[in-house]
């Protein structure tokens, strides 16, 4: 009786249909604005990604971003020497809350001395950067905490 159980359930796990990954979602996950909206997010973890991030990039979808992970709290300043296109900057403490909101930055193709720093003012974890308007068009605001 016990063996029959056994394959029975192997014969249901083996039906379910199996989600295949789509190549532009390989090494994202899903975060959740407070409004409940979705969007995914590519997790730039090593030095390079984080250094790298939208540099030389000529677009990001409407509902994509760049999640920055830095492992600690510190004030973070960001710049967009050689971004192509303008976006919106959350700084997020340890706790995924929203600490500072910089919106659409604009991009700089350089020289690199020419090019502002945005935030830092507190200290942040996290680093998101979504298409200019994302987060006006979201209602973020300081204080609110994103799901990943």
């Amino acid at each position: 009786m016990a063996l029959a159980a056994v394959l029975a359930l192997g014969l249901v796990s083996c039906s379910e249909e199996k989600k295949s990954v789509r190549a532009e979602d390989y090494r994202t996950i899903p975060l959740k604005y407070p409004n409940g909206k979705v969007i995914r997010v590519e997790q730039m973890i090593n030095r390079d990604q984080v250094t790298t991030g939208m540099m030389f990039r000529d677009s990001l979808a409407p509902d994509r971003g760049m999640l920055f992970y830095h492992g600690r709290e510190a004030n973070r300043g960001y710049w967009m020497f050689q971004v192509k296109v303008p976006l919106d900057l959350v700084w997020l403490d340890m706790h995924k809350r929203v600490v500072q909101i910089v919106h659409k930055a604009p991009p700089c193709p350089g020289p690199s001395n020419t090019c502002p720093s945005y935030g830092g003012a507190f200290p942040a974890a996290y680093v998101l950067e979504v298409p200019a308007g994302s987060v006006a068009a979201n209602g973020l605001k300081p204080g609110m905490q994103l799901d990943f």
